[in-house]
């Protein structure tokens, strides 16, 4: 599965960092059903007060963009962030008692703090490339996990969780950022990115990012 160039070799780089958190345990659990729902909601709990933050950092994005077509890419992912992915976690967990309003109190872990403060120091402290490099782990990360739990699956508990990731929609985002980063990346690094002297910063910082969410899974099995 292929969602842009730099996004290839970024993963590659990330070696079996990226293994380690598209095949974990959780992610497993998801698609054979064996995940249990108490954990299930936690990682939602979780998950919603990190899209709030994720958004943030998207929006962020919109601030660092050079062209009106990354403005354009940066803000259309705002709006799914906010109104499409975060309504998921609201009818999911509403369903079982967990309101709105008790989601966004939910008490950051200290993983869920680790990985969303990184996320929008990158953007803060950098320019763009670095913000979207610390950014596309999660967003191609469950665009590939979400394709191959719908191939794989053996069980519909999480049917609706793994339909949203693996649905065209989602699909459709990560070719959009795979196409705003490698877009990105030529604008400033020029047709040849590997050779400039900014490319295995980049590479690491997304490998971060990638650690990053295996340790945001780990959270997610312990409640």
């Amino acid at each position: 599965m292929s969602f842009g160039t730099t996004f290839d070799a970024w993963r590659a780089a990330a070696g079996p960092d990226w293994a380690a958190y598209t095949r974990h345990a959780f992610v497993r659990g998801l698609g054979d059903g064996s995940l249990p729902r108490k954990a299930f909601l936690h990682y939602l709990k979780q998950d919603y007060v990190f899209l709030i933050h994720f958004a943030r950092a998207w929006a962020l994005a919109v601030t660092k963009a050079e062209t009106v077509e990354e403005m354009r890419l940066a803000a259309g992912t705002v709006n799914g962030l906010i109104n499409e992915e975060i309504a998921l976690h609201i009818e999911t967990c509403a369903a079982a008692g967990i309101d709105e309003a008790t989601l966004f109190a939910t008490e950051e872990r200290q993983e869920n703090l680790a990985y969303t403060r990184y996320v929008l120091d990158a953007g803060h402290s950098g320019d763009l490339l670095d913000l979207l490099a610390a950014l596309a782990p999660c967003v191609m990360g469950y665009g590939e996990i979400g394709a191959h739990l719908a191939a794989a699956k053996t069980s519909e508990t999480y049917d609706e969780w793994i339909g949203t990731y693996a649905g065209d929609g989602y699909q459709q985002v990560c070719r959009d950022v795979g196409a705003l980063i490698d877009g990105a990346v030529a604008r400033r690094l020029g047709e040849t990115p590997e050779a400039s002297p900014r490319w295995a910063a980049l590479a690491a910082r997304f490998r971060k990012a990638t650690q990053l969410e295996v340790g945001f899974w780990d959270m997610g099995l312990t409640p």
